[in-house]
């Protein structure tokens, strides 16, 4: 499949020879790093505030809280095994971050573009998702007109993340708290009432005031709807997840980092707020009463007030904004990374200026509201690449190959017909599960063209960056 005649490790981009493995003695366990970094990002309440939503009376509930449980485990174990699992020991195995792992997929050259510098874009976009919420979450306590906190909220965030890793752990210290502790407050507050939650009297009185005339969504829509959510939401830190596999020292710290900090995590918080929605319409008290409960919403932040009284959730909502600033920094953080690879020529301050206010004017003209529109966006980008690097570990036998040929075909085609297939229900087409399908796409056609030998030659490296071939073991550190 592949040229038996590589060039030399001279044509290698200087960002290439560059790079510098991590070395096993800066690694740490699984519970110091890769864990609470990722659980921190699902206590974003923009990740569980919607996990009953889907467009459909009843929503992920239709067919009741059981079949939504279990949909929204085998969405954590797709996150855990398909999106995360080879990234991570792909970066546990040669210490490289993912701009440089990633070019064994997609070439010298075509790596420094994809997934680096789309990295960096699509990080502008989760910038803005949460610029949008969490200014209109402030405003409802701050005296301030909502579109004035965005522009702040967005400069702020990015500063933070310009400055540098160490500042956006000083502020994520422990403002993760604030939201563990108001999902274990709602779920204290409603749990009683979830066994009389009724799905088919949600849905009836969903009809009746008029919120929707489309049908509930059958097992198998509620399924597609929750691995549409969770994956799109994921999709961009499953790529990442070689960031996080290059500080870890072997196998199981890669395994236990995303059995807890991803699939574990996503359990716990958007199970949390399935049952408080749940809770809320199995009150006898507040079930049917849509001026209670918002013009009977599905997410579980709108329905705050209902379970803890008007006074106390505006406080609350504003400290789950303020808690949202964390994960802001760290999108702002990453984008910045990415630029000062990708233009390494453009002052970092202006490069990432430029996208921050593109972020804000996302959030100022609403353009994010839709959360779910985004996590398909984010899905059909990410889900062919995590899906053509599945495939490319395991032809190479669970190893890196190290980089190919300017742009490798066979991953640059597996993503282009992979997006186009994630992006479909953005433009009007049910593609059920859409960011799964993007990965399926893009793993199976990456193969085929593997096999059809449109693999670019792969180039040698430097012996000072060597392309790690055995996983590192607790041993060997």
């Amino acid at each position: 499949m592949n040229n038996p005649n590589p060039s030399s490790a001279g044509s290698l981009p200087s960002y290439i020879t560059g790079a510098i493995p991590n070395p096993p003695d800066k690694r740490a366990p699984w519970y110091k790093n890769t864990a609470p970094t990722y659980a921190g990002i699902f206590l974003w309440f923009v990740f569980w505030q919607d996990a009953a939503k889907a467009g459909a009376p009843g929503g992920t509930l239709a067919q009741g809280v059981g079949w939504a449980l279990l949909s929204l485990v085998i969405a954590a174990l797709v996150c855990h095994f398909l999106f995360y699992v080879v990234p991570g020991l792909l970066g546990m195995q040669t210490g490289l971050p993912l701009y440089i792992v990633g070019t064994s997929t997609f070439g010298a050259q075509g790596g420094f573009l994809m997934p680096g510098f789309l990295m960096g874009v699509l990080q502008f976009g989760w910038v803005g998702v949460n610029v949008y919420f969490s200014s209109l979450a402030l405003s409802a306590v701050l005296p301030i007109d909502a579109r004035v906190i965005m522009v702040v909220w967005g400069a702020l965030a990015c500063f933070v993340g310009l400055k540098g890793i160490q500042y956006v752990a000083k502020v994520a210290t422990y403002l993760p708290l604030i939201p563990l502790v108001v999902l274990l407050w709602l779920l204290a507050a409603t749990i009683g009432n979830v066994g009389n939650f009724n799905p088919d009297t949600l849905i009836a009185a969903q009809k009746t005031a008029g919120m929707s005339s489309a049908a509930p969504l059958t097992m198998l829509g509620v399924l597609a709807a929750m691995l549409t959510y969770v994956v799109g939401f994921f999709a961009t830190a499953g790529a990442a997840g070689v960031d996080f596999g290059l500080n870890s020292r072997d196998k199981r710290d890669v395994n236990l980092g995303g059995l807890v900090g991803i699939a574990l995590a996503i359990v716990f918080t958007a199970g949390i707020a399935l049952l408080v929605v749940a809770g809320v319409y199995g009150s006898t008290k507040n079930g049917i009463d849509a001026a209670a409960t918002k013009n009977l919403s599905l997410s579980a932040f709108d329905l705050i007030p209902t379970v803890i009284g008007a006074d106390k959730a505006k406080w609350v909502m504003f400290l789950l904004a303020v808690a949202a600033f964390p994960p802001a920094c760290f999108s702002s953080f990453i984008a910045a990374n990415s630029f000062k690879t990708t233009l390494p020529n453009v002052n970092p301050f202006i490069s990432v200026g430029i996208g921050t206010a593109v972020a804000v004017m996302l959030a100022i003209t609403g353009i994010v509201a839709k959360a779910i529109a985004v996590f398909v966006i984010i899905g059909a980008s990410f889900g062919p690449i995590c899906g053509a690097m599945l495939v490319d570990y395991l032809l190479s036998g669970g190893k890196w190959t190290g980089p190919r040929a300017g742009f490798n075909p066979a991953g640059w085609i597996a993503w282009a017909l992979g997006f186009v297939v994630g992006i479909l229900p953005n433009l009007g087409v049910n593609v059920p599960a859409a960011p799964v399908m993007a990965f399926i796409v893009g793993a199976v056609v990456y193969f085929l063209c593997a096999k059809l030998g449109m693999l670019s030659r792969v180039l040698p490296l430097p012996s000072a960056a060597p392309a790690s071939t055995k996983p590192q073991t607790a041993a060997a550190t």
